[in-house]
């Protein structure tokens, strides 16, 4: 799971998808998840980073992070190997 380059991610949460032009606003947990799927990061290492900071269970993090990522999908702000 790769965010696409183009899409801009403000400090505060905000998305923005030039090629669509939409716009979202993500909660720090997202931002947090966005930021580390940005840099690369496996779903482990992004589900033990929020745990850490969270102190959550990593079951409810893993769910949320694939709820996440499937929104992400929805919005097309997802870049896959074959593009």
């Amino acid at each position: 799971m790769k965010i696409k380059s183009n899409i801009a991610v403000s400090d505060n949460g905000f998305v923005f998808n030039p090629a669509s032009g939409e716009s979202f606003m993500v909660n720090p947990v997202g931002l947090g998840m966005l930021n580390m799927m940005r840099k690369g990061q496996s779903q482990e290492q992004i589900v033990a980073a929020i745990q850490e900071d969270y102190r959550a269970e990593a079951m409810t993090i893993e769910r949320d992070l694939l709820d996440f990522v499937e929104m992400m999908r929805q919005y097309r702000l997802l870049q896959y190997d074959d593009e």
